[in-house]
């Protein structure tokens, strides 16, 4: 009766199944093939395609079937790349919407010849093709740029991280081909700062065919100031007086800023942020050493709407300053990782509290934090405890009573975790698909066997570095959970073995 469902109708039904169970239901008929496909295109999947000759039939199929999202891998200056981007051009031009060409070697004619034939691209990812920036000629003839303005004046997102010969130059020539962009990434560009009052000049001397300055960087963020919403400078070395300026850009309505290793940046630099752009739904702080609880404090008061905050290896948070976590309502994902005074037990209080946790929290992570007991998250799928070398049988029976809906769960090095405890919780989470316990030493084949009775929903498993499972046990493993599709298991029993299925 499936099959004579309009193609239109099954398709949107399979969209509501997870990526592995899109793919059994290709099995059942040609009908559900054809409407698993476009489902997969539906929920953009991204198809890594490796550039040589033997791709190229790939390439057509995929054509065929409307495939809007790729990246392309070992992409060099050779015939062979060129021939493999004419044929990307051709057959998957017309419907692409995001490329990433990220860690490429293309030459800048066949870059060109690329994109020209992407009418409809909204996500371009050059990040670490330096071959397209080494003679800083790359758009400069005004005939070129206007023919790639005309064919990509959609384009809303552009990844150029990692750009050693990134200029402003080159900068201005890319990004004014760009007018509708919306997200920028320069994430470890190598910017340079020069303080005073000549920031913003809209002066043309301003830019330079030497380097990336963060005076035309300013400039440029007041120009589009109206439809930019997301920004990455991670990791180049942005002083607190540039992120002040940066925020204080007027009409600017950032939504996403990462700032991530921006080791300079003071609190009360991030004070000053909160209070410029209270819109932020996305803020990553990690690795900013010198910021205290001062900077979560400025957070939790000035950024209501926050969903998603990372301060990983943020040396200086305490127990203190979680507590003023609670006030942020909207949290979806919060990252705490190798926060090394943070010991939990506040944290656990604050947000562990079915009264006061945010009900959208779906994925937390707290590696490293020293003292772990009780967390209660009815809704969290998403959960991160590795490295706590004080987690025992009764914490994880615990956390699994208060976090019952957990799909991915990362316990590695959690050496005091054993069979005992794996008996209780694994019955409460049958939900769970992505389990990773490496270099849990206390665990043996009795877990597997646990979880392979409990968890029938697993699909991916990582129990490398485990001395009490021998591979007899992981083969074992995999007889009872077929649906299984990768499991890690190096160093297991002294072998040195990855099983992908």
């Amino acid at each position: 009766m499936a099959d004579s469902l309009p193609l239109e109708m099954l398709t949107y039904i399979l969209s509501f199944l997870p990526l592995s169970d899109q793919k059994e239901a290709s099995l059942v008929s040609r009908a559900w093939y054809c409407a698993a496909q476009n489902a997969l295109r539906e929920t953009n999947v991204r198809y890594n395609i490796p550039v040589s000759s033997a791709s190229l039939s790939a390439i057509k199929s995929l054509g065929l079937r409307g495939i809007s999202c790729i990246s392309l891998t070992n992409l060099d200056g050779s015939p062979a790349s060129h021939q493999v981007l004419q044929t990307v051009a051709y057959h998957l031009g017309p419907h692409l919407q995001s490329l990433c060409l990220g860690g490429g070697s293309p030459t800048e004619a066949s870059f060109l010849a690329l994109i020209l034939g992407c009418p409809v691209l909204r996500t371009l990812d050059l990040s670490g093709c330096n071959s397209l920036f080494t003679s800083g000629t790359l758009l400069a003839q005004p005939e070129t740029a206007q023919c790639v303005r005309k064919a990509l004046s959609g384009l809303r997102d552009l990844n150029l991280a990692g750009l050693r010969d990134l200029t402003d130059l080159s900068f201005n020539h890319l990004s004014s081909c760009f007018p509708s962009l919306e997200r920028l990434s320069l994430a470890y560009c190598h910017l340079t700062f020069e303080l005073g009052s000549t920031w913003g000049s809209t002066s043309p001397q301003a830019s330079s065919p030497s380097q990336l300055s963060f005076h035309n960087l300013l400039r440029f963020i007041k120009e589009r100031a109206g439809t930019l919403r997301a920004l990455d400078l991670s990791g180049t070395g942005l002083p607190p007086e540039a992120l002040q300026a940066l925020g204080q850009v007027t009409g600017l309505k950032l939504e996403e800023l990462n700032v991530n290793s921006c080791k300079d940046l003071s609190s009360e630099a991030v004070a000053t942020l909160c209070r410029q752009q209270p819109g932020l739904t996305s803020l990553d702080l990690s690795g900013c050493s010198e910021l205290t609880d001062r900077a979560l404090l400025a957070v939790s008061r000035g950024l209501h709407h926050l969903r998603h905050l990372s301060l990983k290896k943020l040396q200086r948070l305490t127990d203190a300053g979680c507590v003023a976590l609670g006030a942020l309502h909207e949290l979806q994902s919060l990252d705490m990782a190798e926060c090394c005074l943070v010991s939990g037990r506040e944290l656990a209080q604050v947000l562990g509290s079915v009264r006061r946790a945010p009900p959208a929290l779906t994925s937390l992570r707290l590696a490293y934090c020293s003292s772990l007991k009780v967390l209660q998250f009815p809704q969290l799928r998403q959960l991160s405890l590795s490295l706590l070398p004080a987690f025992t049988d009764m914490g994880l029976v615990a956390v699994a009573r208060g976090c019952p809906s957990l799909e991915r769960l990362t316990l590695s090095h959690c050496s005091h975790l054993s069979d005992e405890g794996w008996v209780q919780a694994a019955r409460l989470w049958p939900r769970l698909q992505h389990l990773n316990l490496s270099s849990c030493s206390q665990v043996t084949e009795q877990t597997l066997d646990t979880i392979g009775q409990a968890c029938k929903q697993l699909r991916v498993l990582d129990v490398a570095m485990c001395p009490g499972i021998n591979m007899a046990a992981v083969k074992h493993f995999q007889a009872q959970l077929p649906q299984v599709t990768c499991i890690q298991s190096r160093f297991v029993g002294g072998a040195d073995l990855t099983l992908t299925l």
